[in-house]
């Protein structure tokens, strides 16, 4: 598994909040998906308001 880093945004109270995180996965789509899902589940938030900006290995 390789390491990657997204970058991305979400709407927060004080407007847009970004973010910058590393996650291990297979492939660069697996690396979406996990953010997908993770902030999806920690910040109560769907995947159209999650905003992706970069996967880099």
């Amino acid at each position: 598994m390789s390491t990657f880093t997204v970058r991305g945004s979400f709407p927060a109270r004080d407007g847009p909040q970004e973010f910058e995180t590393e996650v291990e996965a297979p492939n660069e789509s697996v690396a979406e998906e996990r953010i997908y899902s993770d902030f999806g589940s920690q910040h109560n938030l769907k995947r159209t308001e999650i905003t992706i900006d970069e996967v880099a290995a």
